[in-house]
């Protein structure tokens, strides 16, 4: 959808970008009627962004320039909080789609936390549902708000007026080979920009992906973790792209990587805006995956995968493999097939964490919030 100027939502269908052609043939890109796609015309969207990490630390360190999609909710919100604040991370803009909660409700929060950090970065919405699916959103595990019904006030600020998929474009055209892609949701917004624009996929310097389960370690059912499984065409899609991908599945934020009471306790502790904000948002999510993970606690798979983003050592084992999406089957819609042992002998498209370093993430979420 488009953004008019109370930053409230109207929406464009897909079949806007795409024509009355679109088919679900995915991976058959020349069925498109590419006269009919709009091109992006938002001369003003490269304003430089100032962030409310300190420039001085940022000068030290060697930075990343980052393009976060996210569907934001309470673990989304906590990395956008990691990425605005750490002075190893430059996010030039935030691009917003339906997953954990309605379009509107994930812009809304995206520009709530931009506002808390207090950071000049641009936030465009994107598409209001999955290219060939109802929407389904997370709200059981994130409340209705998305943010563990923490009532927050509306931001004062609103989203821009380009589409998320024309900004999307925009950037990575104007600056090739150098932006990092963070999707933190469903895959929406960079399937349509792939669909929409060729060079699109190629001149992302690389994409971290929270999505999937690589293990058959499922959140949503028992083998599909819920971004993939919300709109599975756009994974595969985005999967058969060419992309330089790194998929951060679910699992990689259980075991040492996930916070038991006492460390979110003392994270709450460090007593900052951004610290209490964090664990605030984030007890409803809590108490609703106490059920469906082996031991209770802060899952964090967002973070998780920002963390990866910008620390290369935080994913302590990882492969290349053939990973591909399942998007027919009854009892396994979303799955991420990962062959591990090339039986399918195909080139391997993905590269997957298998294990994360918890402390280390640990560390970085704790110095982001101090």
């Amino acid at each position: 959808g488009k953004l008019n100027h109370t930053g409230t939502e109207t929406q464009r269908t897909q079949e806007d970008y795409l024509g009355k052609s679109f088919v679900p043939l995915w991976f058959n890109f020349p069925v498109l009627q590419w006269s009919r796609l709009a091109r992006c015309s938002d001369v003003g969207i490269f304003r430089e962004s100032r962030h409310c990490a300190r420039r001085k630390d940022r000068d030290r360190v060697t930075t990343k320039r980052l393009l976060i999609d996210t569907d934001t909710a309470s673990d989304d919100a906590v990395a956008l909080v990691m990425a605005l604040r750490l002075p190893e991370a430059q996010v030039e803009a935030i691009t917003t789609v339906a997953g954990n909660v309605a379009l509107p409700l994930a812009t809304r929060n995206a520009l709530y936390t931009v506002e808390l950090c207090g950071a000049d970065v641009p936030v465009y919405a994107g598409f209001a549902k999955p290219l060939l699916r109802s929407h389904v959103d997370a709200t059981e595990i994130h409340g209705p708000d998305g943010m563990g019904n923490t009532n927050l006030p509306a931001p004062t600020r609103t989203g821009e007026k380009l589409h998320a998929v024309d900004a999307l474009i925009a950037r990575v055209l104007a600056a090739p080979g150098e932006l990092t892609l963070v999707t933190l949701g469903p895959l929406t917004n960079v399937a349509m920009a792939v669909l929409r624009e060729p060079r699109f996929a190629q001149k992302v310097k690389e994409a971290y992906v929270m999505g999937g389960a690589a293990n058959v370690i499922g959140n949503q059912t028992p083998s599909a973790e819920y971004n993939i499984w919300c709109d599975p065409e756009a994974a595969r899609i985005v999967f058969q792209s060419g992309m330089r991908l790194t998929m951060v599945p679910f699992e990689c934020c259980l075991g040492n990587a996930l916070l038991d009471d006492a460390e979110t306790v003392a994270l709450g502790a460090i007593d900052t805006p951004f610290a209490r904000f964090a664990v605030a948002i984030n007890h409803f999510l809590v108490d609703a995956t106490a059920p469906i993970i082996p031991i209770r606690g802060l899952n964090l798979p967002d973070p998780v995968t920002l963390a990866a983003a910008l620390d290369d050592a935080i994913i302590t084992e990882r492969g290349r493999f053939f990973v591909d999406v399942e998007t027919e089957g009854r009892l396994t819609r979303g799955e991420t097939v990962v062959d591990r042992y090339g039986v399918l002998r195909k080139p391997p498209n993905l590269t997957v964490a298998l294990a994360t370093d918890g402390p280390r993430f640990k560390a970085m979420l704790r110095r982001a919030v101090s």
